[in-house]
């Protein structure tokens, strides 16, 4: 095979015969079973690059790229290295605990996923060796001699070498839903690709008619598959969650690990207390600071999250994206089936005889209905007879009237005839194009106006006209001529019922919606007011102007456009990487594997479910209902996460802060003894809070969630009213726990285990009181339903048991040195709960009465 490389590119522009003899084929008998064997080691499989599979293992370790997970990993290492054993087994327990979540949940969607690909593999008729033969797809090889009919999908790239009313929709290539007609013609060398109808494209669709044609290339050099390949060009960015995870985490380990190292010389130096001391009160102050429950929490959230989605019909494939949709603010997507059904309806006869003007168009139709009353057919044909039966119209009487001839649509003609027999009168009819239905009327000059009209609105658009017939010809392009202008039919692609008020919701949301097509602008404008989106000329800008502008030019153009027109896949990557650039959190929803590579580069890649794998395996969240109006319901769901995200971390960050001024200001600053002992604080941490802060999970939404303003990508993961509650809880709960454990210990001079108990029952005592207080940071309790979240409300009963049995059970008194309480020491712990969740309650109260609550 001496194919060369730069003629590939001019398989349009030369015979099929070239090609054939360039590609050492033979239209005759195909290739030799020995030339084939050969080509096959040269070129590889027929298949598409496919996503990397993880094995168990390295999905499972994957868990642990967390900075989190970081921190908790190198506290139990810490801990082992001092010898405090069951510290650390703990530590390092709830990691794997955390892990194994993550490992699970994405194990399931990459399932999930897997039962929407179709897992049979597809045949192909080819000729080889002078025989015709069924082969796998994926064994096809350049050069190999392929048959083509109505309903299969395009195995590979080819250059035809014959076609009988051939017809293919190439929409998941270009983005273009209407079918086009193929013929075998030899081509200008300057044709674009999408005109060049004597090329087939692989993952195209054969909509009508037969074919045969010649591989010309498979897998990656085919133009499906180096669109493909750009998904390895576009290079992921971390999430919003991810960005805010990693500089969170980055400053908890800088502040305690700087915190600790100077209490450490602290208390050595100012308190002349001993190494051994200090170094148990320093792992104190790093496992107090540490929310070890953090990373299982966070992780249990996302799932909940993605389990609320998969039942609203979205496919979550990676679980930070749950939080990314939250902060979505620019939503991109193309027209075709994202907006509308990618089908073809008839929506309007304009004449004087609708029924005459039906009548024309069904006779000329190459669609029709079989015995079953099953229309058979694709394209404009089987929206002719669908519009009919619509209409109520009787397909089967009108085809009773006998047809003598008839002359099927071509791409040259570009019009269809049927002569037809009724008594003794003939009648000719005529279908297609209206440039050539009014070449060949009378008195048709008036509806030129008329067809722009139809045309600027985004209609396909059809003429139809009939004469009667004296005498006949066997070739009746002959007595094509004359005809009596019937009047035009015109045909959409129907906009989704559901997209309109989807689109005012994104608006009251603040969020963007950009209409980015390979459309012709004024039909991209007609789609834009149709769903709602006000557009000027302003706001247009077409592929061709994009091309032509810098990035500083274009960054300043951004802002206003709502539309861009006429683009190619790479033009889709430059519209979201600049507004990436400008910080902006952007979606881009596409079905094709023109979409692929931009879907893959933005913040959230939304594949629609009837979509190619390309798109879905470059995918953040997949459709599968492919409806627009799932977008806004994951977008709502994700804003509910990220409320509820907050909520639980909030109510984390406030118990460690507790946990660390407790002891940073009991040992440093008074010179106490440790009211709570490190294993204690863990307890806390890891068992006490981890139930609370996961029920936090199923909150409900709150009413205004979707007429808040989106998140920017700046915006940190704590919020102010966050920081102000976490600082108000640490210092209104050190103040209580010191001022008890002074009364008792110094006052009342109980033991000191005895102490600590208490004191270890009011940390965790106060968890099922305070968590209430953080079901809504904007609102006070008696404001809200504090009982609506049922599993929140068993998680508070779970933490009075569970610390019943850390005080009761004598295992469990052993490894955390605690002792049996009496009522009295319950009365203090219950009063000081009260007296905690009073004065947060307070603060709050100030706080939002001060008007300083971020949405």
């Amino acid at each position: 095979m001496n194919a060369d490389k730069n003629m590939e590119k001019l398989y349009h522009n030369i015979s099929a015969a070239s090609v054939i003899k360039i590609l050492n084929s033979d239209v005759e008998n195909g290739l030799s079973n020995k030339e084939i064997h050969k080509r096959k080691l040269g070129f590889g499989k027929n298949v598409l690059n496919e996503e990397k599979k993880y094995s168990n293992i390295r999905l499972f370790l994957s868990q642990f790229k967390s900075p989190l997970m970081y921190i908790l990993v190198f506290a139990g290492i810490v801990t082992l290295f001092v010898h405090n054993y069951t510290d650390s087994v703990v530590i390092l327990l709830a990691a794997i605990v955390n892990a194994l979540f993550g490992y699970f949940e994405e194990n399931k969607v990459s399932n999930v996923l897997r039962k929407l690909k179709n897992t049979l593999k597809i045949k192909t008729t080819v000729l080889r060796e002078g025989v015709k033969k069924e082969i796998f797809e994926e064994d096809l090889v350049p050069g190999d001699i392929i048959f083509l009919k109505a309903g299969q999908k395009i195995p590979a790239d080819g250059r035809l070498i014959s076609a009988n009313n051939l017809k293919t929709s190439e929409s998941v290539l270009t983005g273009e839903w209407l079918s086009e007609e193929k013929n075998p013609n030899i081509l200008p060398r300057e044709t674009i690709l999408a005109d060049r109808k004597n090329m087939i494209y692989m993952g195209g669709l054969i909509e009508n008619g037969t074919g045969k044609a010649i591989v010309t290339a498979i897998s990656k050099k085919t133009e499906a598959g180096k669109i493909a390949s750009l998904i390895n060009d576009a290079k992921e960015i971390e999430t919003p969650l991810q960005e805010k995870l990693h500089n969170f985490s980055k400053i908890i380990s800088i502040v305690i690990g700087i915190g600790c190292f100077i209490i450490f010389l602290l208390g050595i130096f100012l308190r002349d207390l001993s190494w051994a001391e200090m170094f148990e009160t320093s792992i104190a102050i790093a496992v107090g600071g540490i929310p070890e429950a953090l990373p299982i929490v966070i992780t249990m959230i996302l799932v909940i999250g993605g389990e609320r989605i998969l039942r609203k019909q979205g496919l979550i494939r990676k679980l930070t994206s749950v939080e990314t949709l939250g902060s979505t603010q620019i939503i991109c997507f193309d027209k075709t089936k994202t907006l509308t059904e990618g089908k073809m309806k008839l929506n309007n006869i304009i004449t004087q005889d609708g029924e005459l003007a039906m009548e024309a168009s069904i006779f000329c139709s190459d669609a029709y209905m079989d015995e079953e009353g099953i229309i058979v057919g694709g394209g404009t044909g089987a929206a002719i007879l669908e519009g009919a039966l619509n209409n109520k119209f009787d397909i089967k009487k009108t085809l009773e009237i006998e047809e003598i001839q008839n002359l099927p649509f071509n791409s040259i003609n570009k019009y269809a005839l049927s002569l037809r027999k009724e008594g003794n009168k003939k009648t000719l009819y005529i279908c297609g194009a209206p440039e050539k239905i009014l070449e060949k009327s009378k008195n048709a000059s008036l509806w030129h106006e008329e067809i722009e009209r139809l045309a600027e609105k985004g209609l396909r658009v059809i003429a139809v006209g009939c004469k009667e017939i004296k005498k006949t010809s066997k070739d009746l392009n002959k007595i094509a001529k004359n005809f009596n202008f019937i009047g035009l039919i015109s045909f959409i692609d129907p906009i989704r019922n559901d997209v309109r008020e989807s689109i005012e919701i994104c608006k009251e949301a603040g969020i963007k919606t950009i209409l980015a097509t390979g459309d012709h602008a004024k039909t991209a404008k007609t789609i834009a007011e149709e769903i709602g989106l006000q557009v000027e000329a302003e706001n247009i800008l077409e592929g061709k102007d994009l091309d032509n502008l810098t990035d500083s030019e274009l960054e300043e153009k951004m802002g206003k456009i709502k539309i861009f027109a006429r683009v190619e896949p790479r033009h889709k990557l430059r519209i979201v990487a600049m507004w990436q650039k400008k910080g902006k959190v952007i979606a881009m929803t596409g079905d094709g594997i023109n979409d692929a590579p931009a879907i893959k580069k933005a913040d959230i890649g939304i594949a629609l479910g009837s979509g190619t794998e390309v798109a879905k395996e470059a995918s953040d969240l997949v459709l599968l209902d492919d409806s627009f109006t799932t977008i806004v319901k994951t977008i709502e769901e994700g804003r509910t996460v990220l409320d509820n995200l907050r909520k639980s971390l909030s109510y984390a960050l406030a118990d460690s802060f507790t946990s660390i001024i407790l002891v940073t200001f009991s040992t440093i600053l008074f010179g106490w003894p440790l009211p709570i002992l490190p294993m204690q604080i863990l307890w806390n941490n890891l068992i006490e809070d981890t139930f609370p802060t996961i029920a936090f999970a199923f909150e409900p939404k709150e009413k205004n969630v979707m007429r808040r303003k989106p998140n920017n990508r700046k915006t940190g993961l704590l919020t102010k009213e966050m920081k102000t509650l976490i600082f108000a809880t640490g210092i209104i709960d050190q103040f209580v726990i010191l001022l008890f454990f002074s009364f008792l210990y110094f006052k009342q001079g109980m033991d000191l285990d005895h102490v600590r108990t208490i004191m270890f029952g009011i940390i965790c005592i106060d968890t099922a009181f305070v968590i209430f207080a953080y079901k809504n940071l904007r609102k006070n309790l008696w404001q809200i339903n504090p009982f609506s979240n049922k599993y929140l409300n068993l998680s508070s009963i779970l933490v009075i048991i569970l610390f019943c049995l850390a005080i009761y059970n004598p295992f469990f008194q052993t490894i955390l040195k605690t002792m049996p309480l009496d009522l009295t020491a319950w009365g203090f712990i219950i009063l000081a709960a009260v007296l905690s969740i009073t004065g947060i309650e307070l603060t709050k109260y100030f706080f939002i009465a001060r008007g300083n609550t971020e949405s």
